[in-house]
């Protein structure tokens, strides 16, 4: 999840949300803070982009589909990119159902193999899922990801890797909300993660310092705003949303390398952070 970043999928705002009458039927019911503006969020946005193209990385975009809503702008979820291939996710969020479809059918246009999919009862999301390393990953438990979906994402996953962690998500604001594992933990390398301690249990946060992973706190006041969602385009190059100067600050006294743009708009408004617009294809 730190490896350089390649290739990326996304899913341009202006084809997530289309319209301000798209925007107005649908932001109070996918549970936004707000209605977002469309304007500023297309000129953010496209800022957001043109920082991941900087970086080297070739961005490919998801077309616009009437199987989709708002929530589409955060392509991390609806599928699982592994080394044999893509996991097509079984979304716990009812209203996100058909991202996934969307996604089988950019697959299957490019070619990139599907190694299969999340079946109800089971359900999984790609928010919760971290990879330690190739053969080491550890899945979220909670409102969006159930049991029986990590056990089929196991079973697909098969010899594959050495060990699927199972770790258990508080219940937090409740089920309307969006928490997933990678909510509160990010890597930024091999050995340095983000966290907010308070919502990840104790023995995870023991098994990553048993690993030798150094973590950086995220502070109260900045989990709100994101600072704890950040994404790795390389190990120890990153790209975070504005307005989170502790956890900034730290990261860079760690020799982080760090870009900002303004999420005030794309982000905070529907709790989907710089790794929830994106959806690593490919990383050295």
């Amino acid at each position: 999840m730190v490896g350089e970043l390649k290739t990326v999928l996304m899913k341009h705002l202006e084809k997530a949300y289309k319209n301000e009458a798209s925007l107005k039927s649908q932001w109070s019911d996918l549970n936004y803070l707000e209605q977002p503006k469309l304007s500023k969020s297309i000129v953010d946005y496209n800022y957001f982009v043109n920082l991941v193209s900087k970086a080297g990385t070739t961005v490919e975009f998801l077309p616009e589909s009437d199987k989709t809503g708002l929530d589409s702008l955060y392509t991390h979820d609806p599928a699982v990119v592994t080394n044999r291939g893509v996991i097509l996710c079984n979304m716990g969020k009812d209203a996100r159902k058909g991202e996934s479809g969307a996604v089988e059918d950019y697959c299957n246009q490019n070619g990139l193999p599907i190694l299969g999919k999340i079946t109800p009862p089971g359900t999984l999301e790609g928010g919760d899922v971290l990879w330690i390393d190739e053969k080491t990953v550890a899945v979220g438990e909670g409102y969006r990801t159930n049991s029986e979906g990590i056990r089929q994402f196991h079973e697909l996953l098969s010899d594959g890797v050495d060990e699927v962690i199972p770790v258990p998500l508080p219940h937090w604001t409740g089920p309307t909300d969006c928490l997933h594992l990678l909510s509160n933990v990010s890597p930024v390398d091999h050995d340095l993660y983000v966290v907010y301690s308070p919502l990840i249990t104790v023995p995870f946060r023991n098994y990553l310092l048993k690993r030798g992973i150094q973590l950086i706190e995220v502070p109260e006041e900045e989990y709100s705003t994101l600072g704890c969602n950040i994404l790795a385009l390389a190990p120890r190059k990153v790209i975070m949303v504005d307005g989170n100067p502790k956890v900034r600050s730290t990261l860079e006294k760690e020799g982080v390398e760090v870009s900002v743009f303004d999420g005030s708009e794309i982000c905070l408004k529907g709790a989907g952070g710089p790794t929830c617009l994106t959806r690593p294809i490919y990383r050295s």
